[in-house]
């Protein structure tokens, strides 16, 4: 009785390390597997077996990852001051790279990521800054996912969120958009003064080729003066006639 108890007690044994060794992945997941200390290739998705007491599973998840790069303190390139913040999409490609190759690929990728948007943002002037926003991003994605591919990660998408300017620097902003509308302003204005004095002399070159323009021109003009109930009756003057007058009286001067 004691054998067989023996027995039964290594069988229980084996069948529960035999059962230890099922597992099961998600869609999303990979299994890095070592045995013995070496690497083999990865497993899953679905229920895979891991030979108990031989191979080791590490669990690696292949879904875009974001991540939230907090407030990095930039000097720009034209020595103002400012706080940048971030987000970074990635996934990992190569689960066995993402193990072997670094410890710990998402406290990596975020270091990695505070760095580079201090170093580019620096290298950038303030306008460049507020302006650019695509050219910086595309930058940014640029360096990160050369720098993350040895570790089988995949930058896909790097956004620069908020960009946090000191008050003096926003009130100067301000005045400068100010400034820049009146310059606007007195543009057009001016552009439009001189199309109207365009079409003025357009308009007197048409009236001195057609004199008759000009009596229609009063007439009309009456016309306006009438629908407004105005009493008041308008009479034009020719200047030839008071030009002999005019004449006269610088004689008798």
């Amino acid at each position: 009785m004691g054998d067989l108890g023996a027995v039964l007690t290594v069988v229980l044994i084996g069948g529960v390390l035999l059962v230890s060794g099922l597992k099961v992945l998600y869609e999303y997941e990979r299994a890095v597997v070592f045995r013995l200390g070496r690497l083999v290739a990865c497993r899953g998705p679905g229920i895979i077996y891991v030979i108990p007491l031989m191979e080791r599973m590490v669990r690696v998840a292949l879904r875009t990852i974001t991540l939230d790069i907090p407030p990095q303190d930039v000097i720009s390139r034209d020595n103002v001051s400012l706080k940048v913040s971030a987000v970074l999409y990635f996934r990992v490609l190569d689960p066995n790279k993402a193990t072997v190759e670094i410890e710990n690929y998402l406290f990596a990728t975020s270091q990695l990521a505070q760095t580079t948007l201090r170093s580019v943002c620096g290298q950038a002037e303030l306008d460049e800054l507020l302006a650019e926003r695509e050219q910086i991003n595309a930058r940014l994605q640029e360096i990160l996912d050369a720098q993350t591919e040895p570790w089988g990660v995949k930058v896909s998408m790097v956004e620069v969120k908020h960009i946090d300017l000191p008050q003096d620097m926003q009130r100067a902003i301000a005045r400068q958009a100010e400034a820049e509308r009146e310059r606007r302003a007195k543009v057009i204005n001016a552009e439009g003064e001189f199309q109207a004095a365009q079409r003025l002399v357009d308009a007197a070159v048409i009236i001195e080729q057609h004199p008759v323009a000009l009596q229609l021109r009063y007439l009309q003009t009456l016309a306006e003066v009438a629908t407004e109930n105005n009493s008041t009756t308008l009479f034009p003057v020719p200047i030839d006639l008071i030009a002999p007058f005019l004449a006269a009286a610088k004689k008798t001067t």
